[in-house]
């Protein structure tokens, strides 16, 4: 999904998500050719440790996933830079140190179940499935979800499921899940996600409007009942789909 303004967070960390998406292709290239890992650590030793992420399964799953293949190859150079990148189809994929506060904020542990709302080139979702095996990812721009599924099977995550809809209503079929992560703004928590949380699940996500957005952490808690954590203010682009018939 897309962010059109960097804002600061609550600790003054700049949380800079996407940008308005410059002319390119419609979709990533797949990203043959080196692997690159020397600059993987480097992002991670640069970009997110200095800024606090400290999750050992996020950074591990920062300095394996190969960014660079996710997208378009006038763009692979700079894969690996403190910001977001336009991947066509008018999305970008977010800046590395907000997938992994987004990611460290859902403690997504190992076999757990999660869901990826907002496939975009898949980098959240392959993210996701360096930790755990179990992964779904919703896309409601269908050229994006068909090659976001091929790249990811090419690139060996092919036990992530991708499906073109409405991430508004999220994916039943599937639930429940123990991490939600939501890449776009609708103006309130979506009351699916929230029901498609199981117990001690985490859904993260911006909500908010032109007004103002926050990103914000909500639990399902061992009663049913749901607790909120916030992170700071951030500034995406509106949910699509429901979301904005929901007003």
């Amino acid at each position: 999904m897309t962010l059109l303004v960097a804002t600061l967070g609550a600790c003054g960390l700049l949380l800079l998500v996407g940008c308005t998406p410059a002319a390119g292709p419609a979709a990533p290239d797949g990203g043959d050719g080196p692997d690159r890992r020397a600059e993987r650590l480097a992002m991670v030793a640069s970009q997110l440790e200095p800024r606090g992420i400290r999750d050992p399964h996020v950074l591990a799953a920062l300095r394996a996933v190969p960014r660079h293949a996710f997208v378009p190859g006038h763009l692979q150079a700079e894969a690996y830079d403190d910001g977001p990148l336009p991947i066509g189809a008018g999305q970008t994929i977010s800046q590395p140190y907000i997938v992994a506060l987004m990611t460290e904020a859902v403690d997504l542990q190992p076999g757990e179940r999660a869901l990826d709302v907002g496939t975009g080139s898949g980098y959240q979702a392959a993210v996701l499935a360096e930790i755990t095996p179990h992964v779904w990812s919703i896309e409601i721009v269908p050229e994006l979800a068909q090659s976001a599924r091929e790249r990811l099977a090419r690139l060996g995550y092919g036990r992530v499921q991708v499906r073109t809809g409405d991430g508004w209503a999220g994916w039943p079929e599937h639930a429940p899940f123990d991490a939600i992560v939501l890449a776009a703004a609708p103006g309130r928590v979506p009351p699916e996600l929230l029901a498609q949380l199981a117990p001690g699940g985490r859904l993260c996500l911006p909500v908010g409007g032109q007004d103002g957005q926050e990103l914000l952490v909500c639990t399902r808690e061992a009663d049913g009942s749901f607790s909120e954590r916030r992170l700071g203010a951030v500034r995406f682009v509106p949910m699509t789909g429901a979301a904005q018939a929901d007003g």
